[in-house]
């Protein structure tokens, strides 16, 4: 499939998108991810540039684009899954999430509204639905009761949203680990006509079998003539695994992270730079 990004261009897919949380992709500059990455996509945190430097300096900086001196597409996530993460510090209601700030304990409340009004101030091309991911594991009632409340989240969301001319907005489907809760949520968001569709809230510390049997449950779900994106994966087998399944768009802070600690992804497997084998090892590619 090859998708095109309002203003922005064209980038091809299956695709993966390097993550640059705070308006950057770690120990890489703009250049080096065009010309040696061939990078077409980017993702950026709403969260994190929500706390720091804030949404509203971004957008009199004249948005993310020029912000991080990115002239290629761009997608932003909701924050939901950071606000899970944040476990104890936060506090989820049918209105949004209060939450303390991990950088200064400072109190602070998404909605849907405000994410929308968030990552339209970001101005990315893709912009994600705030939703709520469960935990793994999770009860039958507690996944219901949370991807009915994302999905009345994501039409909020949807009403909030202030741009569409210029930024997409996609849905994302919740479901935990049941695969009716999973039809039932992509049932619902289909009905509301996103232009693309994520899978959220699996890669979340699950056995590697019920990631495959829910991600290749949930992925023929999803309309065909939109774009698929399979959220927070990044390792070798689990990319491929997500192409094989119709998957179009994945992301993951995993290949930076690993090889600011001295480990590579290569095609003959991961290297570990900082081992003695390499200690006079010269060659550069």
């Amino acid at each position: 499939m090859e998708l095109y990004i309002h203003y922005m261009g064209i980038f091809g897919t299956p695709i993966f998108m390097p993550v640059g949380t705070q308006a950057t992709v770690k120990s890489m500059t703009p250049e080096e991810l065009k010309e040696e990455v061939k990078a077409q996509i980017i993702l950026s945190n709403t969260y994190h540039l929500y706390l720091r430097p804030g949404n509203k300096l971004i957008k009199e900086a004249g948005g993310l684009h020029k912000f991080m001196n990115w002239d290629r597409p761009i997608l932003t996530d909701s924050g939901g899954f950071q606000v899970f993460s944040l476990g104890p510090l936060r506090e989820i209601t049918e209105e949004g999430v209060r939450f303390k700030s991990h950088l200064d304990g400072s109190e602070h409340f998404l909605s849907p509204e405000k994410v929308m009004e968030i990552e339209n101030d970001l101005g990315s091309d893709i912009m994600m639905a705030f939703d709520e991911c469960c935990p793994y594991p999770s009860t039958y009632e507690y996944t219901k009761n949370s991807m009915e409340r994302t999905t009345r989240w994501a039409a909020r969301c949807k009403e909030a949203h202030k741009n569409t001319d210029k930024q997409g907005l996609f849905g994302i489907i919740q479901g935990g680990f049941y695969k009716d809760l999973r039809k039932k949520s992509a049932q619902d968001l289909i009905k509301m006509d996103f232009p693309g569709y994520a899978i959220g809230g699996i890669s979340v510390g699950e056995p590697k079998e019920e990631f495959l049997d829910i991600l290749r449950y949930t992925t023929p779900l999803m309309p065909k003539d939109k774009p698929r994106y399979l959220m927070g994966v990044g390792t070798p087998d689990y990319l491929i695994e997500a192409a094989l399944a119709g998957i179009d768009m994945c992301d993951c802070v995993l290949p930076t992270r690993i090889a600011r600690n001295g480990t590579a992804m290569t095609w003959n497997g991961k290297v570990v730079v900082r081992n003695a084998t390499y200690e006079r090892d010269f060659r550069t590619t």
